[in-house]
C-alpha cells in the first residue's frame, strides 16, 4: 500500500465496495428470480430448454470470474476492472429491458451479463482483501459482513421484481394515470411487466455506480499495480474487445445445447486434469493438502447440483404446485408470487449465520471445532432433509395438487443450512490446504468446477420437466373430467399448460389465448362451466405434482449418499490433515493464503 495514503479509514473504503456489491447482487438476483419464468411464460420455452439455457448461463457466470480476476490483478487493475464490470452489467440488464420476444436477443443479453459478472465479482472480493491486507484479525469478519451484502441485495430484489412484473402485466385499470396521464394505458397488460422488472435490476446497478462515484476517493490508494499507473486506453480497448468475443462465444454456447455440453464437460475434465497434474508433480509435503482440496472440490460440485434446483426445478414447482397464500392457524398472513419463494434462501441465511457463528465460537474455545470435511458431511445431511421435505409435498396439501407454502419455508431452511456448511465455507479449504504459489490458480479451478455443477444441476432439474401440452395429461387416471370438458369447451384441451393457467387467471395474454383456442374469456363462462374448468385445473395439478416430488425424493436420497461418502472419507481426511499440519509446522511455506469467506 502506498506510504502516502491519506487518512481514509479502512471502514469507509470497505463501505464503498460493500455498497456496490450489494447493488450488483440486487440486480443479479432480481433477474434470477424471473429468468426461468420469463423463458417459459414469455418466450414459450419448454421446461428442459429453459432449465438448460439458464444453467449454461449460470455455469458461464461462475466460470468468468476466473478470467476476470487475472484481468484485474495483472492487466487492467482490480479497481478499474470492477468498475468496468459494473457498467457492463448495467448494459446487460438494460438489454433485457428491451421488449424483444426473441430468444437470440436474450442469449446476447445473458452473454453481456456473463462478461460483466466476470469482470466484477473476483475484483470486488479482491478489493476487500487488499483493504485489510496484513490485518488477518479483521479479514474474516470483513468477509462475513461482505457476505451479508449478497443477502441484503438478493432478498430485496427477489421480493421486489416479481411484484413489479405483476403490477405492469396486469390489465389497465387506471394505474399511474396520476403520473403518466393517457400514456399509462399503453404500459399495462401487454407483457411489459417483465421488462419493467429487469429495468429495476438495471436501476440497481446505476444506483450502485452513482454511490461509487461519490465514494470512489476512499479507494484511490487501494488496488493492484495497474490501478496506480496512468490509464492506458489501449488496455481498456483490449478488455472491451475481449469482452465482445466472450459475448459472441457465450451466445453460441447458449443457443446450441450440444456446444454447451461439450464446453461444460471439457471444463470439468480440465479441472480434474489440473488437480491430477499438480498432485503428481507437487512435492511430497504438499500432496496431503492437495488431495484434501480435490475431495472437497468434488463435494462442492455435488452441492451446487442441489443448489441449482432453487432457480430451476424448485422455481417451476412453486409456479405450478405451491399454494402462494401464507396461512397460520387458519389466519391469512400474505400472498406471495411464486418467484418470491427464492427469497427464502437469503432470509434463512440471515437467521442461521449468527447462530452458526456462535456455535463455531463455542466449540472452538473448547478446542472441539469440527473440521471442514465434517461440516461438509453435515451440510449434505441438511440438504437431504430439505429435499425430503419437498418430496413429501403431496402430504401437505391445501387444495388438490397444491402443497402448503410452509413446505417451501422449511425445505429452504434446511437447504440454506446446508449452504452455510458447504458453499458458505467456500474457498476457505482452498486457502487452507493449497500452497500459496498455487492459490490463485486453484481458486480459478474452484470457480470452474462450481460452474460445471450449475449446468449439471440443470440436467438434473430437467428430469422434472412437465410436458408442454395439456393433451399429454389427458390419459392419466387422475384426469376424470376430460369428456365433460370436450363437450362443454373443447378448445381448452388443445392449449399449452401455461396458456391454460394464464387464460384462467385473466393475464395480459388471456384475450390472445382465448382467440387462438376459440374459447370465450374465462370470466365470461357460465358459473357451472367455470367450476368444471377449475376441477380440471385441480386434476392437472394432481398430475404435475409427482413430476417434482419424485425428483426431490431422489435428490434427498442422493444427499444421504453424499453424506455417507463424506463421512466414510473422514478418517482419510483426518489423516491427510494431520500430515498437512505436520508439514506446515516444519515448513510454513506449505500453508495456503489467509482463510476468507466466499459468496454466492
Amino acid at each position: 500500500m502506498n506510504s502516502t495514503m491519506p487518512a481514509v479509514s479502512k471502514t469507509r473504503s470497505f463501505s464503498t465496495v460493500f455498497l456496490i456489491e450489494m447493488w450488483e447482487r440486487f440486480g443479479y438476483y432480481g433477474m434470477q428470480a424471473l429468468i426461468i419464468y420469463y423463458m417459459v411464460q414469455r418466450l414459450d420455452f419448454q421446461d428442459t430448454p429453459a432449465n438448460l439455457t439458464w444453467s449454461a448461463a449460470a455455469a458461464l457466470i461462475y466460470v468468468s470470474p476466473a478470467i476476470g480476476g487475472w484481468v484485474g490483478d495483472k492487466f487492467f487493475g482490480t479497481r478499474h476492472t470492477m468498475l468496468l464490470g459494473a457498467i457492463v452489467l448495467a448494459v446487460g440488464y438494460a438489454l433485457m429491458v428491451v421488449p424483444a420476444r426473441s430468444s437470440m436477443f436474450l442469449f446476447v443479453a445473458l452473454g453481456v451479463i456473463v462478461v460483466g459478472n466476470g469482470l466484477f465479482k473476483a475484483n470486488a472480493g479482491n478489493l476487500v482483501r487488499k483493504i485489510y491486507e496484513g490485518d488477518d484479525a479483521k479479514i474474516d469478519s470483513a468477509f462475513t459482513i461482505y457476505y451479508m451484502a449478497v443477502n441484503i441485495g438478493s432478498t430485496f430484489s427477489m421480493l421486489l421484481t416479481p411484484v413489479i412484473k405483476n403490477y405492469f402485466n396486469a390489465p389497465f385499470h387506471g394505474q399511474l394515470t396520476w403520473l403518466l396521464g393517457s400514456n399509462a394505458q399503453g404500459m399495462f397488460g401487454h407483457g411489459l411487466g417483465w421488462h419493467m422488472a429487469f429495468a429495476v435490476c438495471c436501476v440497481g446497478l446505476l444506483v450502485g455506480l452513482a454511490n461509487y462515484a461519490v465514494m470512489r476517493h476512499t479507494l484511490d490508494f487501494i488496488g493492484s499495480d495497474p490501478d496506480h499507473q496512468p490509464m492506458q486506453w489501449w488496455k481498456l480497448g483490449a478488455v472491451l474487445m475481449g469482452g465482445i468475443v466472450v459475448v459472441l462465444v457465450s451466445t453460441i454456447i447458449l443457443k446450441y445445447g450440444t456446444i454447451a455440453k461439450i464446453f461444460v464437460y471439457a471444463a470439468g475434465a480440465f479441472v480434474l486434469l489440473v488437480f491430477g497434474y499438480l498432485i503428481t508433480k507437487s512435492e511430497l509435503r504438499e500432496k496431503p493438502g492437495l488431495i484434501i482440496a480435490l475431495v472437497l472440490v468434488v463435494e462442492t460440485v455435488f452441492f451446487f447440483i442441489f443448489y441449482q434446483q432453487m432457480s430451476t426445478s424448485l422455481n417451476l414447482f412453486a409456479l405450478r404446485n405451491v399454494d402462494p397464500v401464507f396461512n397460520l392457524f387458519g389466519l391469512k398472513l400474505w400472498t406471495w408470487d411464486p418467484a418470491q419463494f427464492q427469497a427464502l434462501n437469503p432470509i434463512w441465511i440471515f437467521i442461521l449465520s449468527p447462530i452458526l457463528a456462535i456455535i463455531y465460537t463455542h466449540y472452538a474455545k473448547r478446542d472441539r471445532d469440527l473440521s471442514i470435511a465434517a461440516k461438509f458431511a453435515l451440510g449434505f445431511l441438511a440438504v437431504a432433509i430439505g429435499f425430503f421435505i419437498y418430496g413429501a409435498a403431496n402430504h401437505f396439501t391445501t387444495a388438490p395438487g397444491m402443497t402448503s407454502q410452509w413446505t417451501m419455508v422449511w425445505g429452504y431452511g434446511f437447504g440454506s443450512l446446508g449452504e452455510l456448511l458447504t458453499s458458505g465455507l467456500g474457498l476457505a479449504f482452498v486457502a487452507r490446504y493449497v500452497p500459496a504459489r498455487m492459490g490463485g490458480f486453484m481458486m480459478g479451478a474452484y470457480f470452474v468446477a462450481s460452474g460445471v455443477a450449475q449446468y449439471l444441476g440443470g440436467i438434473v432439474a430437467s428430469f422434472a420437466s412437465v410436458p408442454d401440452r395439456i393433451t399429454a395429461f389427458l390419459h392419466d387416471q387422475a384426469v376424470t373430467v376430460t369428456p365433460a370438458i370436450q363437450k362443454e369447451i373443447p378448445g381448452v384441451l388443445g392449449m399449452k399448460l401455461g396458456d391454460f393457467r394464464d387464460w384462467m387467471a385473466g393475464s395480459s395474454d388471456a384475450v390472445k389465448i382465448a382467440a387462438a383456442s376459440h374459447v370465450p374469456a374465462y370470466s365470461a363462462l357460465p358459473q357451472a362451466t367455470r367450476q368444471l374448468v377449475q376441477q380440471f385445473n385441480d386434476q392437472l395439478n394432481v398430475v404435475t405434482m409427482p413430476y417434482y416430488t419424485h425428483l426431490f425424493f431422489w435428490l434427498g436420497v442422493a444427499g444421504v449418499v453424499c453424506t455417507v461418502i463424506a463421512l466414510a472419507v473422514l478418517p482419510l481426511m483426518r489423516k491427510l490433515d494431520a500430515q498437512h499440519a505436520a508439514h506446515a509446522r516444519l515448513d510454513p511455506a506449505v500453508e495456503g493464503m489467509p482463510t476468507v469467506a466466499t459468496e454466492r
